[in-house]
């Protein structure tokens, strides 16, 4: 219990009272009657607060929230058989953002009080809520009781699944341009036959069946489709150098958003998905295939954190290759550095023996705003050549990928999906697997 205002400013009168009497103002029987009174109405009202029930309390959310998306939160609240007033403050996860809270709320004798408040995670992994702290008010206002109620809830954030949502409602194609890939249409070709179909003007005299043609006397092609029950490997960096952060989310964050919506996309091609995180805290998801393995993945990877330690790439290559032999396309997701040079030239002559290789290096989007900058003095001019010189040390490390047929895509995080879809569906298309 704690007093409020009233019963200090109160007190605060009563000295008052007393200087006045010290000066002979007052008598000092007044003083003392008026401590008494002061002193009687605190003790009624501290008791009276003291019987008065803690009201009962059910908190109502998703057991599942998607990271960095304000969900609504329900708190009900039953204050018993009498009315009361109380502040009210849920306890969630230290560094959500609410909008809401505290909340002053009157309570109405025999009934429940509902209200939303807004609250958007900040990380993913299992997050708890120890309870909700309320706060009542005495019937005359001179005293608090605080208490936490209410039991504990644990909740998972996963990455965020509002765009697979999204995408699950369009075609393979315009989901693919969704998320910013640019695909280049061909058509007929592929490595798997798909149909026999009338000629269209613009087919090449390679899809004709000539032996179709003369039974039904009309050209007839043969139309292909791009080979399915292929593998996709992604490859995430968990060490160091995804703990930097563009925007409201870590570079892992981004990465992992990425990898969910290529997985997503090859598995509607109809091919598998598996993922292998190195560096700082492991994790091996083997190749999954049908439209159920994004929950896999989901359950998989929600709780996977970056660590403050390097990434050894020629580790992570060694596993991938004892762990999965089939021929696959392998993602490799990081942020280069020219110091990365030797290992990951190391590590990618390891995964080529058997499979086909595409490193995604980040780009800090801090970096292009510095160059985009004007240059107005020499503090300026600083920062400017030193972008200038790390972007110049991270080409290399990338023309050096290039010079051993590595793919490499230099993208920011915004790019970064568009880029990785693009990416896999030009190795399907090239039949390069």
């Amino acid at each position: 219990m704690r007093p409020t205002l009233p019963l200090v400013l109160c007190c605060v009168g009563w000295a008052l009272l007393g200087l006045a009497t010290s000066f002979r103002v007052l008598p000092v029987a007044a003083w003392w009657a008026a401590g008494a009174s002061l002193l009687l109405v605190a003790l009624v009202d501290a008791a009276r607060i003291v019987r008065q029930p803690m009201p009962e309390m059910t908190r109502s959310l998703p057991d599942a929230l998607p990271l960095g998306v304000e969900r609504n939160v329900t708190l009900v609240l039953d204050a018993g058989a009498r009315a009361q007033r109380v502040d009210v403050h849920d306890l969630h996860p230290v560094g959500w953002i609410a909008t809401g809270l505290p909340r002053r709320l009157q309570l109405a004798a025999d009934a429940s009080t509902r209200f939303d408040y807004g609250l958007r995670p900040t990380e993913r992994g299992d997050a708890r809520f120890e309870g909700v702290h309320l706060r009542l008010h005495s019937p005359w206002r001179l005293w608090t009781r605080a208490r936490v109620v209410g039991a504990e809830r644990t909740v998972r954030v996963y990455p965020d699944f509002a765009p697979l949502a999204r995408l699950a409602l369009l075609g393979a194609e315009t989901a693919s341009r969704a998320v910013g890939a640019h695909v280049k249409r061909r058509r007929g070709e592929g490595t798997d036959f798909h149909q026999m179909r009338d000629y269209r003007v613009g087919d090449s005299l390679r899809q004709v069946d000539w032996k179709a043609t003369a039974r039904m006397r009309r050209l007839i092609s043969r139309e292909y489709q791009d080979e399915r029950n292929q593998h996709l490997l992604m490859v995430i960096d968990t060490g160091r150098r995804m703990l930097a952060r563009d925007g409201d989310l870590s570079h892992f964050d981004h990465v992992l958003n990425a990898a969910l919506v290529v997985s997503y996309l090859a598995l509607r091609q109809g091919d598998a998905v598996g993922l292998l995180a190195s560096g700082g805290e492991r994790r091996w998801v083997a190749p999954q295939r049908g439209m159920g393995a994004i929950d896999v993945f989901l359950r998989s990877t929600y709780d996977l954190q970056p660590r403050p330690v390097a990434t050894d790439y020629l580790a992570a290559a060694t596993e991938l290759s004892q762990r999965h032999r089939r021929r696959s396309l392998v993602m490799l997701v990081t942020n280069l550095r020219d110091e990365d040079s030797d290992d990951l030239l190391g590590a990618v002559r390891v995964l080529q023996q058997r499979h086909h290789v595409v490193v995604a290096s980040l780009r800090e989007e801090a970096l292009d705003a510095v160059l985009d900058e004007d240059v107005r003095d020499l503090r300026g001019a600083l920062r400017a050549s030193a972008a200038a010189r790390y972007i110049a040390q991270r080409t290399a490390v990338h023309d050096a990928l290039r010079s051993h047929r590595v793919g490499v895509l230099d993208v920011t995080c915004e790019q970064l999906p568009g880029a990785l879809v693009e990416r896999y569906l030009a190795v399907k298309r090239d039949g390069l697997l």
